[in-house]
């Protein structure tokens, strides 16, 4: 009854908008409720033509999106004014003339090669903003076509084809001069349909859409609306059902930047600031029982577990190598508290200032195995080394493939776990200033640290002592590492990593 109600409601709707013609009357506008409830056989060889933002995302306003354009690509400075400017963006409508606004305000003097927040950073936002309801419908499809008539396509298009399986992406282009976004978008018409037999797309749009609604009911044999007031009772769609795993992003914002979280965030960057300046002194400057008491007071928390049995090395001419999954940067000086000594870091394309200001040693390795081999060994016989063989930090619960260059080193290994809560700011980079990691980790109002030391490796699963592959060492620590957090193992490595998010091999 309420599907009858709707569709009435919708032909009256075009009716007065003067959608409904001569050559549309036979092709009719069905509710999209109805979609769900054909069986898949119908729909698997048509080709559905979809508003991207009307028929995939369950929120109606765009503001997240081009904050985080302003946010990553041009700056703190950018997305104030984007911010300021809100309001006015309201008032003229975000439809309408406040798109325009935010479209000028978010790409004005970006530099179009360097731009990859479509492809690294949009795509998790995108997908924590798809609605069950709307992704069903058109995965019902083997191929898609996906249509922006708001966002530009350069926002849009990464995250149509790597994460929902689209063909081709339609929407409007940014105008570009030497090279330089101007802010302006094409005038001219992009949302011709790809040569495709009428009778075999069918089309889905917003009810709020009537400009692509009537392309579509000129261009498909069936038309699908999703009323924007039917689409606040969709459910999210859960990371189980994404048709690719998210694995890699490099926002730096955790949050979803609504115009509320984005005024509270610049709310607390002053004071804010302040303390992460504050616990970086801190930890630089005082000794690791009062510097973890202070942090404790400040918020920053840290919880260690240790094994039951004794790391000391007694009568070993080495120390002992930890090997750790890689989270944040500050992994190493995590596990220096938990063992309440001083440890040495060997790092990957660490910045220059980082590895200043740290308050344990590091070693730069430089990739070439028997040069690292040689620095490992001579940091080994002074102490107690951290080493994280994943080579990059990795944010979502995944392992990237570990190096085996530690298994050759030493079999004196003990893997560590190690994991992190926050609420505001990601403390890694792959495409942005890495010496500002530690200063955007800290300026979390209350970032939380899990360190779990486990058992060190018996000698039976060594490669020198058990004479077991160097590869099958390492495997296995990741997977011990791996079933403490409730990770997933993967064989991607830093190289993949950085080619995704920063189009290069990761090196500073």
């Amino acid at each position: 009854m309420l599907n009858k109600t709707l569709f009435s409601l919708s032909k009256i709707l075009l009716r007065k908008l003067g959608i409904e013609s001569k050559t549309t009357n036979s092709i009719p506008l069905q509710n999209h409720s109805s979609l769900l409830q054909k069986p898949p056989n119908e729909l698997s060889e048509k080709t559905v033509v979809f508003d991207m933002e009307g028929s995939l995302l369950k929120s109606q306003s765009l503001f997240p999106y081009f904050m985080l354009v302003a946010f990553e690509a041009g700056g703190l400075f950018r997305a104030l004014i984007l911010l300021l400017l809100y309001p006015f963006v309201c008032l003229l409508g975000e439809d309408n003339l406040g798109l325009k606004v935010m479209i000028f305000v978010s790409f004005f003097g970006i530099r179009k090669d360097g731009f990859r927040a479509g492809t690294a950073v949009l795509p998790k936002f995108f997908l924590e903003d798809v609605g069950l309801e709307g992704f069903e419908g058109v995965m019902r499809f083997e191929k898609k076509i996906g249509v922006s008539t708001k966002l530009p396509r350069i926002m849009v298009e990464g995250f149509l084809k790597d994460y929902m399986g689209v063909e081709s992406v339609i929407g409007r282009e940014l105008r570009v001069v030497y090279g330089y976004f101007v802010g302006l978008m094409e005038e001219k018409d992009s949302l011709k349909m790809i040569n495709v037999d009428r009778n075999k797309k069918i089309g889905i749009g917003c009810s709020s859409n009537t400009c692509l609604l009537r392309q579509l009911l000129h261009q498909c044999k069936e038309v699908y609306s999703v009323n924007k007031w039917e689409k606040r009772n969709w459910q999210i769609l859960n990371k189980e059902r994404y048709p690719k795993p998210l694995i890699f992003h490099d926002s730096r914002l955790v949050f979803r930047p609504t115009p509320f979280a984005t005024v509270a965030m610049f709310m607390w960057l002053p004071f804010g600031l302040f303390l992460s300046i504050t616990r970086m002194a801190v930890g630089i400057l005082l000794p690791f029982e009062i510097s973890c008491l202070i942090h404790a007071i400040s918020g920053a928390e840290i919880r260690i577990s240790n094994p039951k049995q004794s790391l000391k090395n007694e009568g070993k001419p080495t120390g002992v190598l930890y090997v750790c999954n890689h989270r944040t940067l500050l992994d190493p000086i995590y596990i220096s508290l938990a063992l309440k000594k001083p440890v040495s870091a060997v790092t990957y394309s660490m910045s220059r200032f980082n590895e200043a200001i740290s308050p344990i040693g590091t070693v730069r390795l430089t990739r070439q195995r028997e040069t690292d081999r040689q620095s490992m060994n001579r940091m080994l016989s002074q102490g107690d080394v951290v080493v994280c063989p994943e080579g990059t930090t990795c944010r979502e619960p995944y392992l990237l493939r570990f190096s085996p260059l530690f298994a050759e080193i030493t079999d004196e290994i003990v893997p560590v776990a190690m994991n992190m809560e926050i609420s505001m700011f990601y403390g890694s980079t792959a495409s942005g200033f890495k010496c500002f990691d530690p200063i955007f980790h800290f300026l979390n109002p209350k970032p939380a640290f899990f360190v779990k030391i486990l058992d060190k490796l018996p000698a039976s699963q060594t490669h020198t002592l058990g004479g077991i592959s160097k590869y099958d060492v390492a495997n296995n620590v990741q997977t011990k590492i791996a079933e403490t957090l409730g990770f997933q193992c993967t064989n991607l490595t830093r190289k993949d990593k950085y080619q995704i998010l920063a189009g290069n091999n990761g090196i500073v």
